[in-house]
């Protein structure tokens, strides 16, 4: 990782630590909003040491690309939660029958940079 890069990664990463520290639920229940405060703080330490040892310049610019898109949509909803698709079970096949193999691949592609990580830690 390029010095650059780490400045950057670690930017984002005090940006986090600053929107959980200025968060407040949509509800403005104040449980609510530590939970979802103690929420952004665990998601970003979990995924964030996850990470930590990635070399890969590709592989760490899609990760600094899904915390930002994660930022903005949080953001934009006011909610900490990555927002889920929506698919049908074989929503993406074609009238031909396709192979259940391809119908998860087409799910896989499909799926928005926001969740690739997701799913993984939790």
């Amino acid at each position: 990782m390029t010095p650059a890069t780490r400045q950057e990664v670690l930017g984002l990463y005090r940006k986090v630590l600053q929107i959980a520290k200025t968060w407040q639920s949509a509800s403005g229940q104040i449980e609510e909003t530590m939970r979802e405060k103690e929420y952004i703080r665990n998601e970003a330490r979990t995924l964030f040491r996850k990470n930590k040892n990635v070399t890969d310049p590709k592989l760490i610019k899609q990760c600094m690309e899904e915390c930002e898109a994660r930022i903005e949509i949080g953001l934009h909803y006011n909610i900490p939660y990555p927002r889920p698709i929506h698919l049908p079970p074989m929503g993406l096949a074609h009238k031909q029958g396709r192979t259940l193999r391809h119908q998860e691949k087409l799910r896989k592609i499909s799926k928005p940079i926001y969740l690739k990580s997701h799913d993984e830690v939790s």
